[in-house]
């Protein structure tokens, strides 16, 4: 009989903590919901989520770049989207139906189309990424933004969730145990935050990716070379919020009932230390394909191909100096001399990388907001 009450009292028991559970959900729901910017960056996350699955499905091959025939434009090897785009300069005759017109003395420049027609090419949204304008060689923007959302996305959160469970975990360790485990600790943290990370990311880069070929290889080896730079952060703002919370009568308690330090640290310090990592995770996601657009701004090739389809590399590609040089050139040999600004090239995927970093920021910080007690409003 004792047995069965007993499990009763378990069943009872464990159906409470489910309760209670739900319950907590309900009212952190309840405060997130009731942040405006928090909801919009929720919003824009869904979206960017949905284009993250669309990502593996669409079928245009925005890793290569498409050559074109100089002659009238034609690629030379069939495209699954576009498969027979050509151009025209103005005064010339179009060499096929359905052919988009380019500025004169720019035969790659193609700007923004919204027109379906023609309905078998189907429209260039975001025009196209110009390379080299005096060359006819395009690569589709759209198409890019759309592939590289696997990548960016990826190497964001896998360098941001990686640097933060390793900066967590020793933080909590150092500021828990403290003494000579926290001077070991804290002294390797300030080695590594004494190192700028962009040279160190380079440094990594240029010692192991010339033997690695494969892409996802590549893709692990930047976001393993990034982790190295960001764990630090994380490090020493959860140790600073593990040494107020080891204080607290709660802890004390838990102590004194005979609770072993692992158990604390996981029921006690880190649900209450974590949140202002929520924020700096928000600002990290962000940066990421920033400081990879940094990397291939000044030359140094990050990935296994040239005009491999991220977000970052994308837009380093729309701002590099050489580019804007042969823009300018070309404006100045141009017998027309009309000059063509490539605003698609800057706006659309500056634009793709301000929502990213935005959203990210809104969500962290409502999330936040609703999690600590604190915080709510």
């Amino acid at each position: 009989m004792s047995g069965v009450e007993f499990g009763g009292t378990k069943a009872s028991i464990a159906k409470s903590q489910r309760q209670a559970r739900l319950g907590q959900f309900v009212r952190t729901w309840y405060f997130f919901r009731r942040n405006t910017l928090a909801m919009i960056g929720l919003g824009i996350i869904v979206f960017f989520a949905i284009l993250f699955v669309v990502s593996f499905i669409y079928p245009a091959p925005a890793t290569e770049l498409i050559p074109y025939e100089a002659t009238n434009g034609v690629a030379p090897s069939p495209h699954p989207i576009f498969p027979e785009i050509c151009t025209y300069q103005p005064g010339e005759v179009p060499p096929a139906p359905n052919c988009y017109l380019t500025p004169s003395g720019l035969p790659s420049v193609i700007a923004p189309t919204v027109t379906l027609a023609p309905a078998a090419l189907g429209p260039l949204p975001f025009g196209s990424l110009t390379l080299n304008p005096t060359e006819p060689v395009f690569y589709n923007t759209f198409d890019g933004l759309i592939k590289g959302a696997q990548w960016s996305i990826t190497i964001s959160v896998g360098v941001v969730v990686s640097g933060a469970i390793l900066g967590i975990a020793l933080g909590m360790v150092a500021g828990y145990y403290g003494g000579a485990v926290d001077e070991v600790i804290m002294r390797l943290t300030d080695i590594f935050l004494s190192i700028p990370g962009l040279l160190l990311v380079i440094i990594v880069l240029a010692v192991f990716a010339g033997s690695i070929t494969s892409t996802w290889d590549r893709v692990a080896l930047v976001i393993a070379s990034f982790v190295v730079v960001f764990w630090p952060t994380y490090a020493r703002i959860v140790r600073s919020q593990v040494l107020i919370v080891r204080e607290q009568r709660y802890v004390e308690a838990a102590r004194a009932s005979g609770a072993r330090g692992g158990r604390i640290l996981r029921k006690h310090i880190m649900p209450n230390s974590i949140y202002p990592v929520f924020v700096q995770m928000s600002f990290d996601v962000g940066t990421v394909p920033l400081l990879i657009a940094a990397i291939v701004f000044i030359g140094f090739h990050v990935f296994s191909t040239l005009n491999f389809p991220e977000w970052g590399t994308l837009t380093a590609f729309s701002v590099q100096g050489a580019v804007l040089y042969s823009f300018i050139e070309a404006c100045q040999t141009s017998l027309s001399g009309s000059c063509v600004f490539p605003w698609w090239q800057f706006f659309f995927p500056g634009l793709t990388l301000f929502l990213f970093a935005i959203s990210v920021s809104f969500f962290a910080d409502g999330l936040r907001d609703a999690l600590d007690p604190r915080l709510r409003r």
